[in-house]
């Protein structure tokens, strides 16, 4: 019997992939972290059969606990919170060699901004495009003021601190899209509040020239992802071995997570396009915006809409056999729209059901 714990059960990625693990998987055993009874209430009545600890990421000792008698966890809920991930790569460490235990870690590509942000150049192009196959090793030893940075060397270095007892993946999902399928928040964040944004200003908005390129993937392309993992991990490591196979676990075991890439300048008109479409806002016009002005409209703006982050899923595609056929993040835009503009009272109608309750 597999075992498997979950962090993050009630959040958009987290409560995509746990889904797609239980649908693919209803024999796993599977406990989930969650905050308190009634995000406990939540997924109970959705999936009776997966077992409930109370804590959060600060509780270190039940997390060190809970990785020591799983098989797999699945590290969902946080990229940036370096006690939890201690605690987790800790108790998967009492494993034994001949039993490892598998840590799917999620960070993000926004690893990948730091040259804008350190420049402070934001809504320019870069044509710097990050490989994690062939150029691997440059992902995992980027500079130490990279966003993720922090809880990214906390797990690529489990592999020399606890040997072949613990054996780590690292998912680097980039702008994620789609309407989640789990428990809980079923809404992604940057299409969202650029559509926020756009119906509150009543206008388009792009930071700088808007010419900042990012990746993209569907939610349920991410989930799929993580569910070839975790089937990997069960399998014993590999369920397929060839000659010359690049690595799927390890400091090697690195994922970017994309089906393509999005001009944040292009998008934004495309946002403006169906908004006016829609009768949400009277133009398609697209305003620019400074760093500062992006901050002042959602947190980090400038970075998120304004800084490139671009990175190609080779490892995925070439160890895995991955496969993205979700739909493309503009078509996604008019779903993302009617769900703002609900939440707004633009739209009269009933809450929406996909932006959850969490």
């Amino acid at each position: 019997m597999t075992k498997i714990f979950v962090t993050g059960a009630t959040g958009y990625i987290g409560g995509d992939a746990l889904k797609a693990i239980i649908d693919a998987h209803p024999e796993y055993e599977i406990t989930a972290l969650v905050r308190n009874s009634d995000k406990g209430a939540q997924v109970a009545a959705v999936y009776p059969k997966v077992s409930l600890v109370y804590g959060d990421l600060d509780s270190t000792d039940l997390l060190t606990k809970e990785a020591s008698k799983a098989d797999i966890v699945c590290h969902f809920a946080n990229a940036d919170h370096a006690p939890s991930a201690t605690a987790l790569t800790t108790g998967l460490g009492a494993h034994p060699p001949t039993h490892p235990g598998y840590l799917i870690h999620t960070s993000g590509t926004g690893i990948l901004l730091y040259p804008d942000i350190r420049s402070g150049t934001f809504g320019e192009t870069s044509a710097k495009i990050y490989d994690d196959l062939d150029g691997v090793a440059e992902i995992t030893s980027l500079p130490d003021d990279a966003p993720h940075r922090l809880v990214d060397k906390i797990v690529l270095g489990a592999g020399e601190e606890f040997g072949e007892r613990v054996r780590t993946a690292i998912v680097c999902p980039p702008t994620i899209y789609g309407a989640g399928r789990g428990v809980g928040n079923r809404v992604s964040h940057q299409l969202p509040e650029l559509c926020r944004v756009t119906l509150e200003r009543g206008h388009g908005v792009q930071v700088g020239k808007g010419l900042t390129r990012w990746g993209n993937v569907h939610v349920h392309d991410l989930s799929s992802l993580y569910l070839r993992l975790v089937e990997e991990a069960a399998a014993g490591g590999s369920k397929a071995e060839w000659e010359g196979k690049p690595s799927t676990w390890g400091r090697e075991g690195y994922y970017f997570c994309e089906n393509g890439e999005h001009v944040w300048g292009e998008l934004a008109g495309v946002v403006a396009r169906e908004a006016k479409g829609m009768g949400l806002i009277g133009g398609e016009e697209v305003r620019s915006l400074s760093g500062e002005e992006a901050d002042a409209c959602s947190e980090w703006g400038s970075a998120m809409w304004g800084a490139n982050s671009r990175g190609r899923a080779k490892r995925a595609r070439a160890v895995l056999g991955w496969k993205a056929v979700g739909g493309t993040i503009e078509e996604d835009v008019r779903g993302a729209l009617e769900v703002q503009a609900k939440l707004l009272g633009k739209v009269k109608g009933h809450a929406v059901k996909a932006a959850g309750d969490a």
